[in-house]
């Protein structure tokens, strides 16, 4: 079963990412302590995703191809998985207590080689490495080594339509 291999957070935008066993994620909000959950990312209140993902084979193609070694959080992403998050976009997933919704993919940008300082590190983090934008759906702890379990497939319309009829219930 995939897992939470890490966990990143970082109090504002451009400050150090600190890696954390647990965190709280906040409903409607992100996670707490992180930057975008408090409105003090770089992109805020623009571009803002409530929590970020990024799968750690991607990261581990990065350390192999580029010679990048993003293990200390400079990928700037929250949670590390082992798991392709592209396949987690229009989907209902959880991570411990907390149940997030795939919104859209994260591609990398200048900033993030900026904050890094690594050259090229948007192109490495390209092609589908650059992870996804999720949305707190319930709020709950989240630690190191707890399951992603997908929950329910957002563009499938027969699972749409048993979670209405559950609802219903």
């Amino acid at each position: 079963m995939p897992s939470v291999e890490r966990i990143w957070t970082a109090p504002e935008g451009g400050a150090p990412m600190a890696a954390s066993e647990r965190v709280r994620a906040v409903e409607g909000g992100g996670l707490r302590g992180d930057r975008y959950c408090h409105g003090r990312g770089y992109y805020s209140p623009y571009d803002v995703c409530q929590v970020t993902l990024v799968d750690s084979g991607a990261l581990e193609t990065v350390r192999e191809r580029y010679d990048i070694d993003l293990s200390d959080g400079r990928h700037r992403r929250n949670l590390v998985v082992d798991y392709d998050v592209v396949d987690l976009l229009d989907t209902r997933f959880s991570v411990g207590e907390a149940v997030f919704e795939g919104t859209r993919r994260r591609p990398p940008c200048a900033r993030v080689e900026e904050v890094a300082g690594e050259d090229d590190l948007a192109e490495a983090l390209g092609e589908e490495r650059g992870g996804i934008c999720a949305d707190v759906v319930e709020g709950g702890e989240i630690t190191v080594g707890d399951e992603l379990e997908v929950v329910e497939r957002l563009d499938d319309p027969d699972s749409l339509a048993d979670a209405i009829r559950e609802r219903r219930e």
